[in-house]
């Protein structure tokens, strides 16, 4: 196959991973303005849609440090077609066990299932450098860190509404942070965007250098950012309001910040984590601990499942990519 032809074929395949990131983390992004009736699933769908497309766009210039993070601090394969063989195998053990995740309804990540499957395609390459350091310091720690923080704002913001408006009538109380959770459901989608679409363009970018298509150290070109964007919204797409607010505004206040500071962090992870601390304020049993004990085992399962698919995929498609 040759270095232009592997690279379509790649770029196409890196879309594709985009676009099952968009449908699969679209329950995510709109379940709490949904469950508490603050805007319809079609119009909620909407939303996300669009603020995925703002979040994904290089005039924010975040978009552009998480895919500097995604496209050359997780892993360095060949300058060759035989790296871009490496790169397809980690897309399509990433795509795997989203399609996995997304069939038995399991909240996992798409970014750590995209980080799995490359470190797993990697090391069955043999001939694939791994930053193991980069990915303890910007992968691992903020997974483990991020729902940490995720549940203990949640649980701070909700507590403090609650103390704010603790003299309020209910029914104007509803009616008001239905209106306002309008605005932080779009704070969460462009998070999103912000956070998803960055590592579909990170992937993009290595993908055009191991092609030979851009220099290593060039801008990543506009219509990579705007591509990418597109079909996550598309994705996005085709896939009680005190608590909805509190849970929105902590999950894309952490989104945003690291983002800011180039760390790949899990939006389902993020804003699993700020529900659970919203809930955890009424009481401890309002949180079904069963359920989210199941949402664990998956957020660990998620990187050596999705590097074992990777590997897997690699030693099937790298015989085309020689």
């Amino acid at each position: 196959m040759s270095g232009l032809t592997a690279t379509i074929v790649v770029i196409i395949v890196a879309m594709g991973f985009n676009y099952t990131n968009g449908f699969h983390d679209a329950a995510n992004a709109i379940a709490t303005s949904v469950s508490t009736r603050a805007l319809t699933p079609r119009f909620a769908l909407l939303m996300a849609a669009v603020g995925n497309l703002v979040g994904s766009l290089p005039f924010f210039g975040l978009a552009g440090k998480v895919a500097a993070t995604v496209g050359t601090g997780i892993i360095s394969p060949p300058s060759n077609v035989s790296g871009l063989g490496v790169v397809m195998g980690g897309l399509l053990g990433a795509i795997t066990w989203n399609l996995i995740t997304w069939y038995f309804g399991l909240p996992s990540s798409s970014s750590h299932a995209l980080i799995g499957g490359l470190v797993g395609a990697a090391l069955a390459s043999g001939t694939t450098q791994v930053f193991w350091h980069g990915i303890t310091d910007k992968v691992i720690l903020p997974m483990f860190i991020s729902p940490f923080i995720g549940f203990f704002l949640g649980y701070v913001v909700m507590l403090a509404i609650r103390w704010i408006f603790r003299n309020g009538h209910p029914a104007k109380l509803n009616r008001g942070f239905r209106i306002a959770q309008s605005f932080s459901a779009f704070t969460m989608s462009v998070g999103h965007g912000l956070q998803d679409a960055s590592k579909t363009i990170g992937i993009v970018a290595l993908t055009l250098v191991l092609g030979g298509q851009i220099e290593p150290h060039a801008a990543t070109p506009t219509w990579v950012y705007l591509m990418s964007a597109l079909v996550l919204s598309l994705g996005t797409y085709s896939g009680g309001p005190p608590e909805g607010f509190a849970a929105e505004i902590v999950a894309s206040s952490v989104l945003w910040t690291t983002a800011e500071l180039g760390y790949p962090i899990s939006t389902t992870h993020t804003i699993t984590s700020a529900i659970m601390g919203v809930g955890a304020t009424k009481r401890l049993s309002a949180v079904r601990w069963a359920v989210a004990g199941n949402i664990v085992v998956a957020w660990f399962l998620t990187l050596p499942a999705a590097g074992l698919v990777g590997a897997l995929a690699w030693f099937i498609v790298h015989p085309l990519f020689n």
